[in-house]
């Protein structure tokens, strides 16, 4: 059974342009619904993090960024371990981030002043010298190319019980046949109504899963082959040359850096 994660301070340091946080979740922890004074910017750092927030869900691996807008309710129940910075901005420093939530493309700069702040023990910037950094990190996130949901949910009453039932079970090997005929339709209507909810076929959102959930093994120190296992490929090899066509580098690479 999930675990409820307590919140912290709802303290949203009105004085300072923003605050960090840094969490650790276990598996199967629960963030029950709730909403902040201040916009969020949740940088994943290990692991896969999950999210409802304004009636949509996001999944973000690790070097994605979600962008939860102030005042707007989020949940989130996570069966893997997560790690996640918070970038936390005050309300009145949020008017030209986006409106709705979304996924951020964090620049190099945005990563170096976080990591500075978090190297220096700096949760809220006080001095002159850190105020005008972390400005330039707000200047440089308003900036940030918007991003689509990398892995599109749908509440359709055929897919919906398929998605949850997959993202439990991302080895499941179970062809788009067999699926439609648990859910009493057709293959075709199955594979139309993907295209129409996902903005994919069946096949592709499987392996964006797969990828995400194959990231998060790697962080845990599993091998190569026993994520291929794990993720539902028969051979190391196939799951390797899917890791590489959607990132670009082979596992073992992206492990490394």
């Amino acid at each position: 059974m999930a675990t409820e994660q307590r919140l912290a301070s709802s303290e949203s340091h009105p004085d300072s342009i923003l605050f960090f946080r840094c969490e650790d979740v276990n598996a199967d922890t629960e963030f029950q619904p709730h909403s902040h004074d201040w916009g969020q910017i949740i940088c994943v750092k290990s692991g896969v993090f999950a999210l409802n927030v304004g009636g949509q869900r996001f999944l973000a691996p690790s070097g994605f960024a979600i962008w939860i807008p102030a005042g707007m309710d989020h949940s989130s129940h996570n069966r893997k371990p997560t790690r996640f910075r918070s970038i936390n901005i005050t309300q009145r420093f949020c008017r030209e981030m986006p409106e709705q939530p979304c996924l951020l493309d964090v620049s190099p700069v945005c990563s170096a002043i976080v990591e500075s702040c978090f190297e220096r023990n700096i949760m809220v910037p006080k001095t002159h010298a850190d105020r005008r950094l972390c400005r330039v990190l707000v200047d440089q996130l308003t900036a940030a190319p918007v991003q689509h949901t990398y892995l599109p949910d749908s509440d359709d009453k055929y897919l919906s019980p398929i998605l949850r039932a997959l993202e439990s079970t991302p080895s499941d090997n179970t062809p788009l046949a067999e699926w439609a005929k648990r859910v009493y339709t057709t293959e075709r209507t199955l594979a139309r109504r993907c295209q129409q909810e996902l903005g994919m076929s069946f096949s592709e959102w499987r392996q964006r899963l797969r990828f995400l959930y194959g990231i998060s093994l790697l962080e845990q120190g599993k091998t190569v082959n026993e994520v291929a296992l794990d993720v539902g490929y028969s051979s190391a090899s196939a799951f390797i040359a899917m890791f590489q066509h959607i990132s670009g580098t082979t596992p073992e690479r992206y492990r490394k850096g």
